[in-house]
């Protein structure tokens, strides 16, 4: 079992999750034109905190993950919420192609997570229709402290430097703002950028 398998119970219990989650969903709808047609993915949902506080915005969602914990949650929500346009779902992204079409892509504390940076990039364009936004939130450079030394992921991103490949994939307009700062137990904060580039 996973770490976030593991976790997957307890997530929505952290009440930094859902703060995170409120601060993104309304800088989301400053930075993106939203149309209530528009059809949704996130990646990396999770518990799906973030789509559910959008739920509705969009005319679908997908909530994507690789955690079979975190979909089994996604679903007992759609089910006690009644909300037929989401659509919890099992799939791993990074190893295996998807097959569908989206007008916005948007995940939270997931980027650093992924191994092939410019991979993911190029599956998130493909899966975009013209003019599709990604919206992509995420930590500042930091110390390898978030986690821990020893969990191998990226320690943060200079949000410049992923606006330049992000470009080298196609996408045209990027920009990015703070939008929320995460103070962890031990005290230490630690800011989050969300980033918005458009097909």
């Amino acid at each position: 079992m996973s770490e976030f398998d593991s976790r997957a119970r307890v997530w929505d219990k952290d009440k930094i999750h859902l703060e995170r989650s409120e601060a993104l969903a309304i800088e989301l709808q400053r930075m993106i034109p939203i149309q209530h047609e528009m059809k949704a993915m996130e990646y990396g949902a999770g518990t799906g905190l973030l789509s559910f506080l959008l739920k509705d915005m969009f005319s679908e969602i997908t909530l994507m993950d690789s955690s079979r914990e975190m979909i089994e949650v996604c679903k007992e929500k759609t089910a006690y919420f009644n909300t037929r346009h989401i659509t919890p779902l099992w799939f791993d992204l990074e190893h295996t192609d998807y097959d569908g079409k989206f007008d916005l892509i948007f995940n939270q504390m997931v980027l650093h997570h992924v191994n092939d940076i410019d991979l993911i990039f190029e599956k998130f364009y493909t899966l975009l229709n013209p003019e599709g936004y990604l919206a992509i939130a995420d930590l500042y450079p930091e110390d390898g402290s978030f986690h821990g030394l020893e969990v191998k992921v990226h320690w943060g991103f200079d949000p410049q430097e992923l606006t330049t490949r992000l470009k080298k994939h196609g996408f045209k307009t990027v920009e990015f703002k703070e939008s929320f700062r995460m103070k962890r137990e031990s005290g230490r904060i630690y800011p989050i950028f969300l980033l918005v580039a458009q097909k």
